[in-house]
């Protein structure tokens, strides 16, 4: 190589110095993403990516100030802080919202949590669920594979997903036997269902698609 050629190549390198892209700020915007999905109610858990995704952030808007010569992402690192804090911030607020006003005016919010019996105790209905009996209320859940597909009228509510997919046969105290009011029908899916209804504590009743009897039913006036 000429020396000509020699001083342009120096020249061109003190010009233009390579910087690498940060990797705390492609961290951050790869949690903005993983976040998103907790807007929606089903995936309100995964609002807490956002979390590290400000972290991450931060520590790369430092690292880019201190070694400004070595890291470049600045506008990226930004993007993932912004977006992460208002996606947090966002989000709280809107689950939070709802939480507050999704109760229908003369129904109580019953958690499902406190319909199930303890795991290491008799499969049978709760204190709780003998006290409610045949009272109002509003509760959420997701309908059962094994309700059947398409448009439902009746169908079995659990708590979660994992009972609803991945639990295998759910137990007695697991499971609300539900029916919709007259002409209305819901799509079977893992939408997370918003019910008010009447609630009865019935006997025993043996189901052709459970080998475990149930215990709860739900006659709803209004649902989501």
């Amino acid at each position: 190589m000429s020396a000509d050629l020699q001083l342009s190549a120096a020249s061109d390198s003190a010009d233009f110095p390579y910087k690498a892209i940060s990797r705390g700020a492609v961290v951050s915007i790869v949690f903005l993403a993983l976040a998103l999905p907790g807007l929606m109610p089903t995936f309100a858990p995964m609002l807490v990516l956002a979390v590290p995704g400000i972290i991450f952030a931060i520590l790369a808007l430092r690292a880019i100030k201190r070694y400004p010569d070595e890291f470049s992402g600045q506008g990226l690192a930004m993007a993932g802080l912004i977006g992460c804090s208002l996606l947090f911030v966002g989000g709280v607020a809107q689950h939070t919202y709802i939480y507050l006003t999704e109760v229908p005016d003369g129904y109580e919010r019953v958690q499902f949590f406190k319909l199930q019996a303890p795991e290491n105790g008799p499969d049978m209905p709760t204190e709780l669920a003998l006290e409610i009996d045949g009272d109002p209320v509003f509760l959420k859940g997701y309908i059962h594979p094994s309700s059947g597909s398409g448009m439902l009228r009746q169908f079995i509510l659990v708590p979660d997903l994992g009972t609803c997919c991945f639990g295998g046969q759910p137990k007695s105290s697991d499971m609300i036997e539900v029916t919709l009011p007259a002409g209305n029908s819901v799509r079977a899916g893992m939408t997370k269902r918003k019910l008010a209804g009447t609630f009865k504590v019935n006997r025993p009743q043996k189901k052709t698609d459970f080998d475990k009897p149930l215990f709860y039913k739900m006659r709803v006036d209004e649902y989501k």
